[in-house]
């Protein structure tokens, strides 16, 4: 094996190392972020979720009720899962310094070669409409404008510089892919079976050989760098939800749409007030009351599968698109919620990473700087944002833990509302008539 070989691995390999080691400690910090959420709901009924999840996360169910942007993301995503192939060709290639392994390999084994033909065909024909799709996919949100992905306050600034960025990717990546296999083909004379870089090959083949191969080596590592460069990325972007939809899809919750949990602290006072044995018991010698928390006011106070949910968000915009409250001019974003817990996470996994614990500081997720009381009081729990999602995420969880803290603890509600707790307390009813008094209607003329 020649030096220069030998010096390309090294770097192949020392770059890699490095990647997955930077990587790694971001996915592991995420991961960590999450846990700072209470306990899993109940995950039961493993087939059910699996089932749903290779429906939706997969195969991308929810997604078709819009017909032309889910056939531009479908280009993308499929693109993207069966590029990895060659991906694979790829490493093997960085790894032993060869060229075009695989394909030499299955060179007299008549099925595999036909396979391999059929799959780097198939992917550049899949690259060019991710290539196109890309393009639509920016024209809409810079050109077109499509309301719900620019005309929002939450999307200005990083949000829209990230997904521009992921799209400028996508580009440079197919660019790669075409300017590695074309330069390739043009090098050996058009001699590989690949229709559409055979074509590329062919605009190529008037260049000299020494610049075939820069731009045959400039397609390989611009490819291998742009994947590199997107996992890096990818746990600091809304693109995350490429890796945590599957999850999130496989736990969330089976129930049918608009149940609400009740909380288990004000079950289990009714519980023991409505036992005889417990109702008027005193509390044990020596044993300390239990201060029950309701509802959430910060991240400590969610649920993991909240936490996960947040970091799944893919910003797209179609909960806070469907939402009667938002369509009213309400100030409420189904999508902002999430953003802004996920963001908040973020803030408290700061904290503890640098003061060694949590420090208070003040904040939490209810306020002007997260979600607001009138971003809460506007929601009116209708789960049209739950059923928008494609990837099954449900803003109106956390909007409903986070208005019973507000209420419940901090005694936060309108008058209206006050008057109304007070009279279900004291009457059973909404209304300011006592029980007795409730039929009086009939007995008037």
């Amino acid at each position: 094996m020649d030096l220069a070989k030998l010096i390309q691995i090294l770097i192949f390999v020392l770059v890699n190392i490095a990647v997955f080691f930077f990587a790694g400690k971001k996915y592991y910090q995420i991961y960590k972020n999450i846990q700072l959420g209470k306990d899993w709901d109940k995950i039961d009924n493993p087939s059910e979720r699996f089932k749903r999840m290779m429906l939706v996360a997969f195969g991308q169910k929810k997604m078709f009720k819009e017909i032309f942007p889910a056939l531009l993301h479908l280009c993308i995503y499929t693109a993207f899962v069966i590029t990895q192939i060659e991906l694979i060709e790829i490493y093997i290639d960085g790894l032993t310094g060869g060229h075009r392994t695989l394909y030499y390999a299955f060179e007299n084994i008549t099925i595999l070669k036909g396979l391999y033909v059929f799959v780097i065909n198939m992917i550049e024909f899949l690259s060019v409409f991710a290539f196109l799709a890309t393009l639509i996919f920016l024209y809409r949100r810079n050109l077109l404008k499509v309301p719900r992905l620019v005309k929002v306050p939450e999307m200005n600034g990083w949000p829209k510089l990230d997904a521009n960025l992921i799209l400028f990717g996508e580009l440079f990546l197919v660019t790669c892919i075409f300017l590695m296999n074309g330069a390739d083909q043009a090098i050996h004379h058009n001699s590989y079976p690949f229709v559409l870089s055979g074509f590329v090959g062919s605009l190529l083949s008037g260049l000299s050989e020494g610049t075939l191969h820069v731009l045959e080596k400039l397609g390989w590592w611009g490819h291998i760098f742009g994947v590199l460069g997107f996992i890096i990325y990818l746990p600091f972007s809304k693109h995350l939800h490429i890796l945590f939809a599957f999850p999130n899809v496989y736990l969330s919750s089976l129930h049918k749409k608009g149940y609400i949990n009740n909380m288990e602290s004000v079950t289990k006072e009714i519980k023991l007030m409505m036992n005889p044995d417990t109702a008027f018991a005193a509390p044990a010698e020596g044993a300390e009351a239990e201060i029950p928390t309701f509802g959430a006011k910060d991240v400590f106070d969610l649920k993991k599968q909240n936490l996960l949910a947040a970091y799944s968000c893919t910003e797209c915009g179609r909960c806070t698109e469907q939402c009667p409250a938002a369509q009213t001019g309400k100030k409420l974003s189904p999508r902002k919620v999430m953003m802004d817990t996920r963001d908040r996470v973020e803030e408290v996994a700061l904290n503890i990473r640098t003061n060694g614990v949590f420090v208070d500081d003040g904040k939490g997720l209810i306020g002007d700087e997260k979600i607001s009381v009138e971003e809460l009081r506007a929601c009116t729990t209708c789960n049209a944002c739950v059923e928008a999602c494609p990837v099954m995420i449900s803003p109106l969880d956390i909007i409903i833990q986070l208005r019973r803290n507000l209420i419940l603890e901090q005694s936060n509600s309108p008058e209206e509302w006050n008057v109304m707790f007070g009279n279900i307390e004291n009457n059973g009813a909404p209304w300011k008539f006592s029980p007795q008094d409730r039929f009086n209607w009939a007995n008037e003329n």
